[in-house]
């Protein structure tokens, strides 16, 4: 067998173990939370509002949307990931909502599991995001694979996923980040699409955000920590003591969501920005945009969903519309823009 069968192989385990690991294991981040508990919306008993009214779509990256959110990258390249693709993308498109799929690496590397990608005829209207791996910029990738992923997704964006912690913990990791910034820059310019960078459950800091923005990324998703742990993930698959004792001493290690926004805000106010990281209901969502996200992302609660049924992935859909509506109607905003600058969000001790 040759070497680059050997890798896509290798690659395709992967994709199935994260499923697996993801879906029977604690993965979650034992004490760092998305520090969205140390805010508080005032709560308005006199609304002024017909509920009926409240409108809660928002646009991103040029594209309408009928809620800010995000179906967040997850999967790809396996049987069962291409079901839960295809049902999560069918809810996207029903409810017009955004999605991301998983790493495309495994497609590239293995055409013949590029169709487990392919959900725009499930989703002919929504927004979605193609997805690879920054860090595979020093590893031979460039434009050619990049176009080839979007190709596939008929994507309206690019997501460079940005790793360095789980890279580090996964087998045979990909760690040589160095000039990446570079590549990105140079990426970008030629890309057909915009290009987001995202990380993958620790953070982005406002001091790198400001280092993409100037390199030409048109978004940003914070992708910070309080959800799932991406190293425990890989401690749970790691081949050796070291990397399984490694994975569970940075289980905990990142930047706070919360924190991501509003010092990324600080500093860019007004580049498109997506926050995800540990958000589980509409509630979270809620609270990411009233403190500066224009969409937020969620990955556990969909995957859990799309594991079990169509029904239960049109469910979670309907019960996050509904929390983030009464957010709106209970603090007196009638749209995103007001909710944004209500100052009905408050920080608490």
């Amino acid at each position: 067998m040759n070497a680059p069968t050997n890798i896509s192989a290798q690659t395709q385990n992967r994709k199935a173990d994260h499923i697996r690991i993801c879906l029977e294991e604690d993965v979650q981040c034992d004490q760092i939370t998305n520090g969205l508990e140390r805010y508080r919306f005032t709560h308005s008993c006199l609304p002024e509002l017909n509920h009926n009214d409240i409108d809660i779509s928002t646009t991103f990256l040029g594209k309408h949307l009928d809620a800010p959110l995000l179906i967040s990258s997850m999967t790809g390249g396996t049987e069962q990931a291409a079901i839960i693709n295809q049902r999560l993308a069918q809810a996207a498109q029903h409810y017009k909502i955004a999605m991301g799929v998983g790493s495309q690496r495994v497609a590239v590397e293995k055409p013949q599991v590029a169709d487990t990608f392919a959900i725009r005829k499930y989703a002919p209207d929504v927004l979605l995001f193609a997805n690879l791996g920054a860090v595979q910029l020093n590893y031979k990738y460039g434009l050619d694979e990049c176009l080839r992923v979007v190709d596939i997704l008929e994507a309206d964006a690019l997501i460079l996923h940005i790793n360095p912690l789980q890279e580090c913990i996964q087998p045979k990791g990909d760690t040589n980040f160095r000039g990446l910034l570079d590549k990105i820059s140079d990426l970008c310019s030629k890309m057909p699409v915009p290009v987001i960078a995202k990380e993958v459950g620790n953070g982005i800091s406002a001091a790198i955000a400001q280092k993409l923005f100037a390199s030409g990324v048109a978004a940003i998703d914070v992708a910070g920590a309080g959800g799932t742990s991406w190293a425990k993930v890989e401690s749970e698959r790691a081949e050796s003591p070291l990397l399984r004792r490694l994975g569970r001493t940075f289980a905990d290690w990142g930047l706070p969501t919360a924190e991501c926004i509003t010092t990324i805000r600080a500093i860019a106010p007004n580049v498109p920005l997506i926050a995800s990281g540990g958000l589980r209901h509409g509630l979270d969502v809620a609270a990411a945009i009233a403190l500066g996200a224009d969409i937020a992302g969620l990955a556990m609660p969909f995957l859990q969903a799309a594991a079990t049924s169509e029904t239960a992935v049109a469910e979670l859909a309907e019960v996050l519309i509904a929390e983030i509506t009464t957010v709106l109607f209970c603090t007196g905003n009638a749209t995103l823009y007001q909710l944004k600058h209500s100052g009905s969000l408050q920080g608490i001790e």
